[in-house]
């Protein structure tokens, strides 16, 4: 009778079944997926659907031209017109458009399809982790539809227990990376939008109750008290002893899971040593579930906002900062250990204490590397520009995004700042519509500050949208998009709210390598003479509490179009393409140095 309820129960996680995103996926029982995967190009959609038009998994029996049953003729006489196995490879994780050179700005459909076999222990589980699609997923295994997911840099995972099998798998992904004016962002973007699948993708064996979340951090208002929860997927009541261990601060707490499978937690601790960036202190914390241990390493530090002030572990710090683009040194989307330590490693030698990971949430190693070397991280969702505010979906969408993102790095003591927008015009319907995503992002998490990168005009920073917001950021280009750099000084900016200031973008292009007076644009002179009076400007600006730059790194880009300077790229970085460091890096470098003195 006992095999029979296990059978029953673990066949009942069939398909996209898992109550939600798993999080701490590096320090679970994985096999990777990644490596070489065959691919077909798609444009017309083809293995999606029949010359009528209708979608091939919505058919009771899919017909043998839908690409995701992975069909091989029977004889010599059959007709099928697609094989994966004799279409080229890709290597995965990875955009299309920088390793397919006929690729390169396409944007549509593409499938790809991996083989592996996987023997799965008896009464364990097992789950599909896929890092980051861009932008639009439909995700079938042996020729059954798992789901479909929307949204290009978060994470999100789905239970296969009952339909893998010990050998012959075959997991199939149509990727779309086609714009829509109602997707999370809209049409209108400046950066590259790379398709395919860009993060890693993970199996998950977990046992049939496990530990699918938890939160440990240190409560709101006590910096002597860690507190959080621990959420049980499929809780057996009968066996749901939860224990939370901290060796060092000589932390061994046991409890149990309410009848939704959660345990919220205060732990008193006593001589913790604070996560900083001249201290970036990670913890080895054990949640122990029935046995069966999940290791983290977490940091333990407040940040708040007292009056115009950031006070981080109850400090005044200012936020030396510079932000990224999630893009490697060979023009691709970035997605590995050894891309994050460069752009990072580049951000301290800037002389920064926090990046700002724009403008969706980065991948995974960004974060968790950010909370090794000790850099503060502003993480942000892709509400970029002019999204559909009026559009429910829309904002349904962008609300998942922020949940996933908040659910796989609420425990990195990195991140600092969670960011609703960037530059997003004001009207009425915005204004809901992010004050809907401030307070969804407060009742996930009330540890961080909530800020958005506004737009200013006149000198007046002045957003309605303000008074929802712990720091008061906006961008603003004097000297590039407008204003008069000699008189920069004579610029002065004004604000009703009482809070942080932040200036989350200045900047300007120059071409590395190209030299001239400092009036002439395009130059390294000229972005470093930009630079040097902006920073004078900025040293008047109210409450100014942190900078970051626009950018770190040229990064690519299809708006920029002037042949022999642009050339797909935009030119604001303070480093090029290639690595070499322009003038502005040094003036930059120089400010920040003066900066961590007054602090």
């Amino acid at each position: 009778m006992k095999k029979i309820l296990t059978f029953l129960l673990l066949t009942s996680f069939a398909i996209g079944q898992s109550q939600g995103l798993i999080s701490n996926v590096p320090n679970r029982n994985t096999t990777s997926l990644n490596g070489v995967w065959n691919y077909i190009i798609d444009p017309y959609q083809t293995g999606f659907y029949s010359f009528h038009l209708d979608q091939y998994d919505k058919q009771e029996k899919p017909a043998k031209g839908a690409f995701f049953t992975n069909y091989h003729a029977q004889n010599k006489q059959e007709l099928v017109e697609y094989d994966f196995d004799k279409s080229p490879t890709i290597t995965i994780p990875g955009d299309w458009n920088s390793q397919i050179t006929e690729l390169k700005y396409y944007e549509g459909n593409v499938w790809f399809k991996k083989s592996f076999d996987y023997n799965l222990a008896a009464n364990k589980r097992l789950f599909l982790y896929l890092g980051a699609i861009n932008y639009k997923a439909d995700v079938y295994l042996n020729g059954k539809k798992l789901g479909t997911h929307e949204g290009g840099f978060t994470p999100f995972n789905y239970e296969v227990t009952s339909i893998v099998k010990p050998t012959g798998n075959y997991l199939v992904i149509k990727v779309d990376n086609t714009r829509h004016k109602e997707d999370v962002p809209t049409v209108n973007t400046d950066w590259w939008n790379y398709g395919g699948i860009t993060r890693d993708v993970t199996l998950i064996e977990e046992e049939s109750s496990f530990v699918e979340d938890y939160n440990i951090q240190l409560k709101k208002g006590n910096a002597n008290v860690i507190s959080g929860f621990v959420k049980i997927n499929n809780l057996d009541a009968s066996k749901n002893q939860i224990s939370i261990a901290i060796p060092e601060l000589k932390i061994n707490y046991k409890g149990k899971a309410d009848s939704n499978g959660i345990l919220n937690f205060e732990i008193p601790a006593k001589k913790i040593s604070y996560w900083s960036p001249e201290n970036p202190k990670l913890y080895d914390v054990t949640v122990d579930f029935n046995g069966k241990k999940l290791n983290d390493k977490i940091g333990f530090r407040t940040i708040e906002t007292q009056g115009d002030k950031i006070l981080l572990n109850g400090k005044p710090v200012f936020l030396r900062g510079i932000s990224i683009h999630e893009e490697n040194a060979k023009g691709g989307r970035a997605n590995s250990q050894e891309d994050a330590l460069r752009l990072l490693n580049w951000a301290k030698e800037l002389g920064c204490n926090y990046v700002r990971l724009a403008h969706y949430p980065h991948n995974e190693n960004m974060v968790r590397e950010a909370d090794k070397m000790g850099l503060m991280v502003w993480e942000e969702i892709p509400v970029y520009w002019t999204v559909e505010f009026t559009n429910k979906n829309t904002y349904q969408n962008a609300q998942d995004q922020l949940t996933a993102a908040i659910t796989r790095d609420k425990n990195r003591a990195s991140i600092v700042i969670w960011s609703m927008a960037n530059e997003t015009p004001v009207s009425d319907s915005r204004n809901t519509f992010i004050t809907n995503l401030v307070n969804h992002t407060k009742s996930l998490d009330n540890t961080r500050l909530i800020s958005a990168a506004l737009l200013t005009h006149d000198g007046k920073i002045d957003d309605e949208i303000g008074k929802s917001l712990d720091i008061i950021a906006f961008n603003q280009y004097l000297g590039w998009y407008g204003g008069n750099l000699e008189n920069a000084e004579k610029t002065f900016w004004t604000t009703p709210y009482n809070k942080p200031v932040f200036v989350s973008e200045f900047g300007g292009d120059a071409k590395a390598g190209f030299h001239g007076e400092k009036n002439e644009r395009w130059t390294e002179e000229y972005q470093e003479y930009l630079y040097i009076q902006n920073l004078k400007m900025i040293e008047k600006i109210p409450h100014l509490s942190g900078t970051s730059p626009w950018i770190l790194v040229d990064f690519r880009s299809p708006k920029r179009l002037l042949p022999g300077i642009q050339d797909g790229y935009n030119r604001k970085g303070l480093i090029s393409n290639d690595g070499e460091k322009k003038k502005a890096f040094y003036i930059m470098q120089d400010w920040y140095a003066k900066k961590k003195k007054e602090y």
